[in-house]
């Protein structure tokens, strides 16, 4: 029996990255999770979407629901919702391109997510990490660059490794970045972020650049773009030297500075364009860490709150 099923999954992967321009992460996130579900089908004799039906999806689900990883931890319901994301984008591809009659996932209910906010770092702890890279090496120059544009402009770790000596705009104080989804902003820099910048490119970029950095605007130690895991690594350096016990991930920085611009009392709209989310919606998850942080505040500090009662009394 001929599979169509492979190549119906092709199409949509080649799809998402010619048409949406979707990055090479979150392809690769599709297609892990599309052909799980494409190994599941099988496993039923389904070698065509188009032979696809609401139980098929449902039982997709349940697999996964009740599966665990190698070490015996059950799937978080952030696997099964973004599985479920791919399933459901597959088959609505498939629909709009009439390579399908109908969509057998539209009414397979979606797992509910616990709401998880983001945690930033205090602003002490940042203002700690932003100083921790040695100075006098053009390692220390280049490491002290990467964490004042994270922070000073709140880029995604795939925005920052991904800049080139030209996007950056140091006499204007900004950056052009491209995001999510090919979209293109222009970001402010901040003045502390100029500075480390200016003292990269003048005094580490030269010492470090090759015939293979071409424009890429932060290299690693041996010429090349800086990646991804280059970047976690510069954080882990730079947290264990400023005395931070947690894990410093490059979200962090980002969820830090976009809680510590509402804090400042940024408009959510204005948070919203520097991030670079498509959706306001995105962004309102960090007036609720916000508002979160008043709450303290406040049982600590008004004299008829409970904490605060209650601590007086303490040191009593």
């Amino acid at each position: 029996m001929a599979d169509a099923l492979a190549g119906q999954l092709q199409r949509f992967l080649d799809h998402l990255t010619v048409e949406r321009g979707l990055s090479p992460n979150t392809v690769a996130a599709y297609r892990r999770d599309l052909a799980r579900y494409g190994a599941f089908l099988r496993e039923r004799g389904t070698t065509d979407a188009r032979r696809v039906g609401e139980g098929d999806v449902a039982a997709f689900m349940a697999r996964i629901s009740a599966s665990t990883h190698g070490d015996g931890r059950p799937y978080r319901a952030t696997s099964l919702v973004r599985a479920l994301s791919a399933v459901r984008s597959f088959h609505r591809y498939l629909l709009r391109e009439q390579a399908a009659a109908s969509d057998p996932s539209v009414s397979v209910v979606r797992p509910r997510l616990p709401r998880s906010l983001p945690k930033p770092l205090p602003l002490e702890d940042v203002l700690r990490l932003l100083t921790a890279p040695e100075e006098g090496s053009a390692k220390g120059l280049r490491d002290r660059a990467v964490l004042e544009t994270l922070y000073g402009a709140g880029l995604r770790v795939s925005e920052l490794t991904g800049l080139d000596v030209d996007d950056v705009d140091l006499e204007l104080g900004s950056v052009r970045v491209l995001g999510k989804g090919g979209r293109e902003r222009e970001v402010p820099l901040g003045r502390y972020a100029v500075q480390a910048l200016e003292a990269y490119l003048r005094l580490a970029r030269p010492q470090l650049a090759t015939v293979r950095s071409r424009a890429a605007l932060f290299l690693n130690q041996r010429g090349g773009r800086l990646t991804r895991q280059g970047v976690t690594l510069i954080l882990a350096e730079a947290a264990r030297r400023a005395g931070i016990e947690r894990r410093v991930s490059p979200h962090v920085l980002r969820h830090s500075f976009a809680t510590h611009l509402l804090e400042g009392g940024a408009d959510v709209r204005v948070v919203q364009e520097l991030l670079g989310h498509a959706s306001v919606a995105t962004t309102q998850v960090y007036t609720l860490v916000t508002r979160e942080h008043l709450h303290e505040v406040y049982e600590m500090a008004h004299p008829r709150a409970h904490r605060a009662v209650a601590a007086r009394r303490e040191m009593a």
